[in-house]
C-alpha cells in the first residue's frame, strides 16, 4: 500500500524525524526522543503535525437533527463555535469512532475523525443518512482540504499571542476562533488537544501548512517549542486516560464500558442508545481499568492481568510514564476487579509483576 504523506513531510525529513506507517500515512513518530518531547509538552510546548486526521462536514436544514441521531453526546448543549467530545455507535452500541464535532451554526458541523476511521464514518453516515431518510443533508468529505497542527503546553497561548488576530487566551476551552495566523494565513484554531495540556488545534489550508509551521517554531523559539512526534503524543494521551481507537475504543467496546458515559446523553435519541441505557442501568460485563506497575517492569498491550493466580483481562495500552517514571497500562476487567487500590499483576515475558489498580488520570497538574 502506498502510503500518504502531509504536506509537511519534507519539513518533518528535514529536521531529522524518524517516520513510521500510522494509519495509512507515513508520519514523523519522534525528533529528538519520545521522553524528551512528551516533557517539554508538559512543561513548555510541543508542535504536531496531525494532518492525518479526517474532517467530514454535515450541512443543511435538517443537520442538527442528523447530528443527534449520530452521536452519542448532546449538540444541542453547545452554542455556535464551540466543539464538543462524542461517539458514533452501530446499533449494538459499539463505537465506529469518537470524534471532536465543531458547531458553526445550526446547519453546519465539521466532525474531526480518527485517520483510520475517515472512510468507515463517511460510508456510515450515509448509510445512516438513508436509512432514516435525511436526503436533504449534506455530508461532504474534505479530508484534502485541511492540514491540522497542534500546538500543546502551558506556553502555547505565550507563543500563539502575537500571531493570531486575536488575544488566544480569549478562545474558552472546547471552543474555535476563525481567523489568522500571522498575516495572511486562514484558519481555525480551537482551545482543543489530546494531551492533557493546555494548548489549541489549527486548521488550515494544506499550502499554508509549511509557513504556518515555520512561523510558529520561530514563534516559539524562546519558550523551548520542540517538535513533537507521534510517540510522545501517544504517552502523553496514556497518561491522561485518553482512549485510543483500536486500543479503548472498538466495534466491539462500547462507550459505557470504555469509561465515557458522561459523553451519552440519554435525555435524547441516538443510534445505539438502547444498548447504551441497558448497560448504564444494569452494568456492563467489564469496565476499563487504570493500572499503575508497582514493580520494574513496561506494560504493553496484550500482555495479561492476573489476581488471585488468574486472568482477568489483558492490557490495551502502557508504557513507562515520562512524568511520573512508573509503568502504567490501561485494560479491561470485569468490575468488581476493577475497584481502585485492589491488587494486580501483570505478565511481562513470563513473569508476574506486582501492580495496582488506580483511577485515571495517572497525571494530574
Amino acid at each position: 500500500m502506498v502510503l500518504k504523506r502531509t504536506p509537511l513531510y519534507d519539513t518533518h525529513v528535514s529536521l531529522g524525524a524518524r517516520m513510521v506507517p500510522f494509519a495509512g500515512w507515513e508520519m514523523p513518530v519522534q525528533y529528538a526522543g519520545v521522553k524528551e518531547e512528551h516533557l517539554a509538552v508538559r512543561s513548555s510546548c510541543g508542535l504536531f503535525d496531525v494532518s492525518h486526521m479526517g474532517e467530514i462536514e454535515v450541512s443543511g436544514d435538517r443537520a442538527i437533527d442528523f447530528v443527534q441521531l449520530l452521536i452519542t453526546n448532546d449538540i444541542e448543549r453547545v452554542s455556535d463555535g464551540q466543539c464538543q467530545y462524542a461517539l458514533l455507535c452501530r446499533d449494538s452500541g459499539g463505537v465506529v469512532d469518537d470524534l471532536i464535532v465543531y458547531r458553526f451554526n445550526i446547519d453546519r458541523y465539521l466532525f474531526v475523525v480518527n485517520a483510520s476511521n475517515a472512510g468507515k464514518v463517511l460510508d456510515w453516515m450515509k448509510e445512516v443518512q438513508a436509512r432514516e431518510d435525511f436526503p436533504d443533508v449534506g455530508i461532504e468529505d474534505q479530508g484534502g482540504q485541511y492540514a491540522q497542527l497542534a500546538l500543546q503546553g502551558p506556553a502555547a497561548v505565550e507563543i500563539l499571542r502575537p500571531l493570531l488576530d486575536i488575544d488566544p487566551d480569549g478562545i474558552g476551552h472546547f471552543r474555535f476562533h476563525m481567523g489568522l495566523i500571522g498575516d495572511d494565513i486562514e484558519a481555525i484554531v480551537s482551545r482543543t488537544g489530546y494531551t492533557g495540556a493546555d494548548g489549541f488545534e489549527i486548521y488550515l489550508a494544506p499550502e499554508d501548512a509549511e509557513a504556518a509551521w515555520k512561523t510558529i517554531m520561530e514563534a516559539g523559539s524562546g519558550h523551548n517549542l520542540r517538535p513533537a512526534g507521534l510517540g510522545a503524543r501517544d504517552t502523553l494521551r496514556l497518561e491522561m486516560g485518553y482512549p485510543l481507537y483500536g486500543h479503548e475504543l472498538g466495534e466491539e467496546i462500547t462507550p459505557i464500558e470504555a469509561g465515557l458515559g458522561k459523553y451519552v446523553r440519554f435525555t435524547k435519541d441516538f443510534i445505539g442508545r438502547d444498548v447504551l441505557e441497558k448497560q448504564a442501568r444494569e452494568g456492563a460485563g467489564r469496565t476499563l481499568a487504570g493500572i499503575k506497575m508497582l514493580e520494574p517492569g513496561v506494560p504493553r498491550q496484550g500482555y495479561e492481568i492476573h489476581a488471585g493466580g488468574k486472568k482477568i483481562g489483558e492490557v490495551t495500552s502502557g508504557t513507562v510514564s515520562p512524568s511520573l517514571n512508573v509503568g502504567i497500562a490501561m485494560g479491561f476487567v470485569a468490575p468488581e476487579a476493577g475497584k481502585p487500590g485492589a491488587e494486580v499483576s501483570i505478565v511481562i515475558r513470563g513473569r508476574a509483576a506486582k501492580a495496582e489498580i488506580t483511577t485515571l488520570p495517572f497525571y494530574r497538574k
